[in-house]
């Protein structure tokens, strides 16, 4: 027994067949993926400004740096939100499903890393550019416990208290 959701044969309440279930995932993977590339969007185009600002010139050496890291994370967290579209593209009609859902499964979650980070490095930017060091650095520090405390602790929280509600 599989515990990949895409493949599990568990019983779930769901009357569907396998492809059908890789169907139902791969919707949920692309709504997933529409609202992730527009949080992207807005971080990509807000970075790209920057740089044409007449205040750029005032940035440090260590947010100059910054900047590039972070308009570097903006583009593989463009490419990895594209990527299970072009995936789609070259499998198209090879009953290829159920493993395209799993390597696109795999990837949103590292897009999501990626863009935890990308939102922390920019939330970190601004308040160092426009407050200064410490503050910044306070903020990365919350900005990666926040993303953390989301997407990491509380669906493994939710995960373990439904176990032990349901067990079996």
């Amino acid at each position: 027994m599989s515990t990949d959701p895409v493949v599990d044969d568990r019983a779930d309440g769901r009357d569907e067949t396998p492809n059908e279930r890789a169907d139902r995932n791969w919707d949920e993977l692309m709504q997933e993926l529409r609202v992730m590339q527009t949080g992207t969007q807005i971080l990509t185009g807000f970075l790209l400004a920057v740089a044409f600002q007449q205040r750029f010139t005032d940035l440090d050496t260590l947010q100059h740096d910054l900047y590039i890291v972070l308009v570097a994370l903006a583009a593989v967290a463009t490419i990895l939100s594209l990527a299970p579209v072009g995936m789609h593209r070259a499998l198209f009609g090879r009953r290829r499903k159920p493993e395209l859902v799993r390597l696109a499964a795999r990837i949103v979650r590292i897009d999501l890393f990626v863009i935890g980070l990308l939102t922390a490095g920019v939330t970190t930017l601004i308040v160092d550019f426009t407050v200064d060091r410490t503050t910044g650095v306070v903020t990365l520090v919350l900005s990666l416990l926040t993303v953390l405390a989301l997407w990491v602790w509380l669906p493994f929280a939710v995960k373990r208290r439904s176990r032990s509600e349901h067990p079996g």
